[in-house]
């Protein structure tokens, strides 16, 4: 059965396709809690893993402490998108609710407790503080991140299905709207005691973004001022190192497990 679309039916099609788009972008704004989350969200403590990716991919017990190290010259094409220059405390974050590890802070945490204990040593500190030195947990692995690549391609593809379809050859200028975006990330485990790299592994995402006339779906549009949960290629680069740290587990899960220190002490 064939179907004949008049040019004056595409109009009408294309106009209230555009105007749909015009009046969501337009309408009143309104907070939602919880909502515009990437893959990597929840939270992680005493209570366990809340909220967490239903992909995520765990283990039954931890086998040592782990830090997270920042690599400079691992992703700087981070910039490009105007993203926060770090993923490590995302990557922290898969850590700890995984279960895999018990995760020690070596950045801006641990320069905190640096503060507190010279305040301590200064006199500033009451005597009887419950900041003491020497009770610092020690980290017996290390994870260092990095991003291999992340890119856009563009859409020429769709453009030349769209012209060999009749009714949608006028549609065309639109497709090159449509770009896939891709990232490669990796995650390298290193022993402390040995400075063996243990295990490694690689992660990739890839996501469509959808554009039409300047507009868009799915928060395209550069990431100007973005974080790491509102724009495609925010969104596909978390996505990657959750793919990456799954992988990751699977190898850990084959490692002996160290003897641990003493577990903070919850109600």
């Amino acid at each position: 059965m064939k179907f004949c679309v008049s040019k004056h039916q595409k109009n009408v099609f294309l106009a209230l396709s555009v105007a749909t788009l015009m009046l969501t972008a337009c309408g009143e704004k309104k907070t939602e809690l919880g909502q515009g989350s990437s893959e990597v969200t929840g939270s992680a403590g005493p209570a366990g893993a809340k909220g967490a990716s239903k992909t995520l991919v765990k283990c039954d017990a931890p086998v040592a402490t782990l830090a997270l190290v920042e690599n400079p010259n691992g992703y700087t094409v981070l910039s490009q998108y105007n993203l926060p220059q770090s993923p490590v405390p995302l990557i922290r974050l898969l850590a700890q609710q995984s279960g895999c590890f018990r995760v020690v802070d070596r950045a801006a945490g641990l320069k905190a407790v640096v503060q507190e204990q010279s305040l301590q040593d200064q006199g500033i500190i009451r005597k009887n503080s419950t900041v003491h030195k020497g009770n610092g947990y020690e980290a017996q692995y290390t994870m260092t991140p990095s991003l291999t690549f992340s890119e856009n391609k563009a859409g020429g593809g769709i453009t030349a299905l769209l012209g060999m379809i009749p009714v949608l050859k006028n549609l065309t200028g639109y497709a090159e709207k449509v770009t896939l975006k891709e990232a490669q990330v990796a995650l390298l485990l290193t022993d402390n005691e040995t400075t063996e790299q243990i295990a490694a592994s690689t992660g990739s995402a890839r996501t469509t973004d959808l554009g039409l006339g300047g507009l868009s779906f799915g928060g395209a549009g550069g990431g100007l001022g973005a974080g790491w949960s509102n724009t495609n290629e925010a969104k596909v680069i978390v996505a990657a190192f959750l793919d990456a740290h799954n992988k990751l587990v699977t190898q850990v899960r084959q490692l002996q497990s160290k003897e641990l220190p003493p577990a903070v002490p919850v109600k």
